[in-house]
C-alpha cells in the first residue's frame, strides 16, 4: 500500500494496555503509520521504541499531521480525552470500557456525529477465535435454535489488586462479556446481577450477570480474577447440540502472544491459528468431537478503521454498540444494588 493511503496513528497512552495490546498492532497494520505515543512521563518516554516521538498533547498531534489516534488509558479519562481529539478533528478509537457508563459515552458518539469524524471502541474480542467458531456454528444452524449462551472470563490471580482507575471488573471483563453477548443474541429486555467485591476501592471484583434478549436467548456471564477452578469460557447451547470451549485451555491465544512479545508482523499467517488441543467440542449427548477454531484476527482491526478513515469502508465497531453495551452494565450495577432484575 502507497504512504499516500495510509493513516497517521498516534497512540494515547503507553501503559500496558498501550504498550502490550495496542503498539504491537499499530505497528503491524496494513494502511497504518504509527508516529508515536502521547505520553508525558519520563519513564515510559525512555522505553519507546527507535521511530517513534513521543507527544505532549493531542494538540501537538494534530499540529504533526496525525489522522487518528488511539486511547488506551484509564477508563475515567476516555470521554474527555475523545472529545478533545475529536474537536480537533483526529478520528478516534476508544479503548474499552468506552466511558465510566452509558451517558457520558452517548455524550462522545453526539459529538463525533456533529463533527464528522469517525470514532469506535476496540472491542477487539469480537475477533477472538473462539468467539468467532460460535458465531459459525450458531450462523450456519450446527447447534440448532439457540437457548442458552454462557460465558465467562474466569481467572486464578488473587494478588491482583482492582484499582479505581479501572473501573471495577464489571465494567474490564463486563465491557467484552456484554458486547459478544449483544453481538451474538441481540438487543437485551431485562438484565439481574449479583456482584461482589473485595477491593479498598470497594470495587466490583466477582459479577455473575444474567440477560434475556428479545430473541429469546438467555445470557449468562461471569467474570473474576479469583476463580480458582475456572469453568467453560463458553458453553453454547442450543435445540440441536451444545458447543464448550475450556476456560484454561481453550482461551484465545492472542493475548499471550502479544505479552511474549510475538506480532502479526512476526507470526504471519500463523497469527491466532490455535492447536488442537485448544479446540472447543460439540456435543450432542455425551459424546464430544473437536471442531476446528476459526483463526483470531484481532490484527484486522486497525486496517478496518484505517479504511474507515478513508472512507473506504464501515467502522470495525459501531460506537452505538457499546453505548448499549454499556447501558447493560449500568442495568447490571443497579440490578447488584437493589436486588431485583432491571428491565430495558
Amino acid at each position: 500500500m502507497s504512504e499516500t493511503a495510509s493513516v497517521k496513528f498516534a497512540l494515547v497512552g503507553y501503559g500496558s494496555g498501550g504498550r502490550i495490546f495496542h503498539a504491537p498492532l499499530l505497528s503491524s497494520a496494513e494502511g497504518v503509520e504509527f508516529a508515536g505515543v502521547v505520553t508525558t512521563s519520563p519513564e515510559r518516554r525512555a522505553t519507546l521504541p527507535d521511530g517513534l516521538k513521543a507527544y505532549d498533547s493531542l494538540a501537538q498531534v494534530a499540529e504533526d499531521g496525525v489522522r487518528a489516534v488511539s486511547i488506551s488509558t484509564p477508563v475515567a479519562t476516555h470521554a474527555d480525552l475523545a472529545k478533545e481529539a475529536i474537536s480537533l478533528g483526529l478520528a478516534v478509537v476508544v479503548d474499552k470500557p468506552f466511558a465510566l457508563d452509558a451517558g457520558s459515552a452517548r455524550e462522545v458518539v453526539a459529538a463525533a456525529e456533529e463533527a464528522g469524524v469517525p470514532l469506535t471502541v476496540y472491542q477487539n474480542r469480537r475477533w477472538d477465535s473462539d468467539f468467532r467458531t460460535v458465531q459459525r456454528l450458531v450462523g450456519d444452524g450446527t447447534l440448532g435454535e439457540t437457548r442458552r449462551f454462557e460465558s465467562r472470563f474466569e481467572r486464578w490471580e488473587p494478588a491482583r489488586e482492582i484499582g479505581a482507575s479501572g473501573g471495577g471488573t464489571l465494567r474490564d471483563f463486563g465491557s467484552h462479556l456484554v458486547d459478544q453477548a449483544l453481538v451474538l443474541n441481540g438487543p437485551a429486555t431485562r438484565v439481574y446481577a449479583d456482584v461482589r467485591s473485595a477491593s479498598e476501592h470497594d470495587l466490583d471484583d466477582d459479577f455473575f450477570v444474567v440477560i434475556n434478549h428479545a430473541s429469546g436467548v438467555e445470557s449468562l456471564l461471569w467474570g473474576t480474577w479469583r476463580q480458582g477452578a475456572p469453568g467453560p469460557r463458553f458453553r453454547v447451547t442450543g435445540t440441536t447440540g451444545t458447543y464448550v470451549v475450556d476456560g484454561v485451555e481453550g482461551m484465545d491465544g492472542q493475548e499471550a502472544a502479544l505479552k511474549a512479545g510475538r506480532t502479526p508482523a512476526s507470526l504471519g499467517d500463523r497469527w491466532g491459528v490455535e492447536p488442537e488441543h485448544a479446540w472447543g467440542r460439540l456435543y450432542r449427548g455425551r459424546a464430544g468431537a473437536p471442531v476446528r477454531s476459526e483463526r483470531g484476527r484481532w490484527d484486522q482491526f486497525y486496517p478496518l478503521f484505517a479504511a474507515a478513515v478513508r472512507g473506504e469502508g464501515p467502522l470495525p465497531v459501531d460506537p452505538n454498540d457499546a453505548v448499549r453495551a454499556l447501558e447493560v452494565l449500568d442495568a447490571a450495577r443497579i440490578s447488584a444494588a437493589t436486588g431485583t432484575a432491571v428491565e430495558l
